[in-house]
């Protein structure tokens, strides 16, 4: 289970660092997310991020002290370029659109692209329809979400950075996962040492969250896992 750190980071020894990428268009509220999940901060008149910027923040995960990193990576089209070095290291990725804005997901399948063209074929991604305070302007339906990422075998959830609903869960979600396959990843070396000399990379798996409307629906086995 996952329990929130201090915001703006913590003392004492930190046993992991997981660097964490925020990426889709300009406006989706990446920045928001990002303020609030922090520093637990929003502001109405937040302006566009130039080039890249991160915050930390750590956790506790079974016992271990985990440091997220999190860039937050411009959505604007001339900033791509730049920000493409970024991706590489990176052990998860947070997929963002505004649910209000439909062209917003539909250049997601565009940014993964360039995610998987960047970054380890492995990472743990999670989908974000953000804005989910504005249900009254909502152009994407939740079903939409979920079928892409279900496809595209990624996690879902909706979040409103405005009241902080499911900001916690989403990212407290990702960085389990990652947790756990990095855990799993050690034990299997361990167990392995001496066949290869040659680390295995972060293999990624689906997790159901709980909430009405927001898990994705295994296909076969699913591996529960309380955020």
């Amino acid at each position: 289970m996952a329990g929130g750190g201090g915001y703006g980071g913590a003392s004492g020894k930190v046993d992991y660092v997981f660097k964490v990428v925020l990426i889709g268009d300009s406006a989706v509220g990446k920045s928001q997310l990002l303020a609030r999940f922090a520093r637990d901060e929003f502001s109405m008149d937040s302006k566009a991020t130039i080039g890249v910027e991160f915050q930390t923040r750590t956790l506790v995960i079974e016992q271990k002290s985990i440091k997220a990193q999190i860039w937050d990576t411009a959505g604007q089209e001339r900033y791509r370029a730049v920000t493409s070095a970024y991706y590489r290291g990176a052990v998860g990725a947070m997929l963002v659109y505004d649910m209000t804005k439909r062209e917003t997901f539909e250049h997601i399948p565009r940014w993964l692209e360039e995610l998987r063209a960047h970054a380890d074929k492995n990472i743990v991604i999670i989908l974000i329809g953000n804005k989910s305070d504005l249900e009254d302007q909502r152009a994407v339906p939740t079903e939409d979400a979920k079928e892409f990422a279900e496809k595209e075998g990624l996690f879902f959830l909706e979040t409103s950075a405005l009241n902080a609903t499911n900001v916690e869960n989403s990212f407290n979600t990702l960085m389990t996962e990652i947790y756990n396959t990095v855990n799993k990843k050690n034990l299997a070396s361990v167990e392995n040492q001496g066949e290869s000399n040659n680390p295995g990379s972060l293999a990624g798996k689906k997790i159901v969250i709980p909430g009405s409307g927001q898990d994705i629906p295994a296909k076969t086995s699913t591996c529960c896992t309380s955020s």
